[in-house]
């Protein structure tokens, strides 16, 4: 089966977030299962700053063949890519579609449209809604021309039931396949610290929708109420002026000797900030998925996170709260989680993920998409 990724961004993009990373793993996934994978994508690595990868050719990864292409102008405008668009979606069997506002989108729908070719998109929660979205009225002049630029054969992927509900708001009557992000299980486990120190960690971009103001007022008020120290680190990038907003509200807050942030984490680093915490905070006002919730739980660490995103079973699987996002509720959750045994929470949550989250899992999940659509018999189409 031949399966073409057009995505905006890819690896080693983190300065996007989650997405890249799942995007990343899943190709991974779905080589290791046997199916035939390129990526067609940019050097896009933010606003403006470019991936140092070869845009001249085809790049090797594990099992799979990704093109970079030149970036142009934000929001990856790329020309290369328009141009090799038509030859790689002759090519596929399915295409896999990444996000929603950005360059490739309409110009990919129009083509799988044109050659009869069947999409799966995977809006990675862009077509979520909350009281800081920005531009919604474009917004929604752009999703009306994806809608009547889509091949007949389309399943929106979405990676929570949350998502779904959402999304079809945005898109009445699309077909949906909810199928998780699916997750690593590294070797290494996160130790708890023995109660000397209660080390909260909050790991991901830095953005208003995240709840980072929430979590500092929260940790406010924690100062002084628990029977042990607290300490809480911030790792992950984002706009100098929200960044630079971040910094100063810590140092107004009274205890920044302890709060730490770090800036962005990858690799060696960001599994050392997984192993050196005792709690994972997720506070953000809305995720489609929020993968460091699996992350955390994958290396045995309990975590909060907020209703604004899709875990209420962390509660029902004994491995972590799911609470409100503003300062109190978030406060009384980090008070509570501290009487709790932590690593047993721990091996629960990670259990839970080898279970149900596993990227090998996942994988065989989302060919089962493909394969559906692929058989399919084809729809006249008419522009």
């Amino acid at each position: 089966m031949n399966i073409l990724q057009v995505t905006p961004s890819f690896h080693p993009a983190y300065v996007y977030g989650g997405p890249t990373r799942s995007v990343y793993d899943l190709c991974c996934d779905l080589a290791r299962a046997g199916c035939e994978v390129r990526v067609l994508t940019t050097n896009a690595n933010g606003p403006d700053a470019v991936l140092n990868v070869d845009t001249t050719r085809e790049s090797d990864f594990l099992g799979f063949r990704v093109r970079y292409c030149h970036r142009i102008k934000d929001v990856s405008i790329s020309p290369t890519l328009l141009r090799l668009l038509p030859q790689y979606i002759r090519w596929a069997d399915v295409v896999h579609l990444t996000a929603v506002y950005s360059f490739p989108i309409i110009p990919t729908l129009l083509i799988c449209r044109m050659l009869r070719k069947p999409v799966v998109w995977s809006p990675r929660g862009m077509l979520q809604r909350w009281q800081g979205t920005s531009r919604p009225g474009l917004k929604t002049i752009w999703e009306q021309a994806c809608r009547l630029v889509s091949p007949r054969k389309l399943v929106l992927h979405v990676t929570s039931e949350e998502e779904g509900q959402e999304s079809l708001t945005r898109w009445p009557g699309a077909e949906i396949a909810v199928i998780p992000n699916g997750i690593e299980i590294p070797d290494k486990t996160a130790q708890v610290n023995g109660h000397k120190v209660l080390r909260l960690l909050f790991i991901g971009r830095l953005h208003p929708k995240k709840g980072i103001e929430n979590l500092l007022a929260a940790y406010q008020r924690l100062n002084g109420s628990l029977a042990m120290p607290l300490s809480l680190t911030i790792a992950g990038a984002g706009e100098p002026r929200y960044r630079q907003q971040i910094s100063e509200r810590i140092k107004q807050s009274g205890v920044a000797d302890r709060i730490q942030m770090t800036g962005a984490v990858q690799d060696q680093d960001k599994e050392n900030a997984f192993l050196n915490a005792d709690v994972v905070v997720v506070p953000s006002h809305t995720e489609n998925f929020a993968m460091v919730v699996a992350e955390g739980l994958a290396y045995g660490i309990p975590v909060i996170a907020s209703t604004g995103t899709p875990w209420k079973r962390l509660t029902e699987m004994g491995c972590g709260l799911w609470v409100d996002n503003d300062p109190e509720s978030l406060a009384q959750a980090v008070r509570d989680i501290s009487r709790m045994p932590l690593q047993e929470m721990g091996l629960r949550g990670r259990e839970w993920m080898q279970n149900e989250f596993a990227g090998e899992i996942i994988a065989r999940k989302m060919m089962a998409v493909y394969e559906s659509l692929i058989e399919r018999p084809a729809l006249h189409t008419t522009l």
